[in-house]
């Protein structure tokens, strides 16, 4: 058997209209879209094989559905001052601003916002290989 990397990554989000919009403004592009139980469901392509399934919150009681949705997603890009820009443009709040780190070897530039459900995301530009 082989991998062949992710297919995407799932998000419970409390409005997936307002999350649907809000990554699509960030530049995503809607793959894919599908109703369950009456609920729809959407699958965003955010480049480079970062697809984002944006899933409706099940009710409050549900066990199959617990509050973390992920640590954070890093959106790898060449413009992290752009990206966190037009991120908080669109509605996305502030966690941290872009800024030069170097990891090691590595030096990037990072930046990270929280999402419309509270969601972090990260923009990453590799500044040297």
């Amino acid at each position: 058997m082989k991998f062949n990397g992710f297919h995407h990554i799932g998000l419970a989000v409390a409005d997936v209209q307002k999350s649907r919009a809000f990554y699509i403004a960030l530049g995503g592009t809607e793959t894919f879209n599908f109703k369950i139980d009456g609920k729809d469901y959407y699958l965003i392509d955010m480049g480079g094989n970062a697809v984002v399934e944006l899933i409706p919150k099940l009710s409050a009681d549900s066990p199959e559905q617990t509050e973390p949705r992920w640590m954070h997603i890093e959106l790898n890009t060449d413009e992290c001052d752009a990206a966190f820009d037009l991120a908080i443009k669109i509605g996305a709040k502030e966690k941290i601003a872009p800024k030069d780190v170097s990891l090691g070897t590595l030096d990037i530039r990072l930046a990270f916002v929280y999402g419309p459900d509270g969601e972090e995301i990260e923009f990453f530009t590799v500044k040297n290989s």
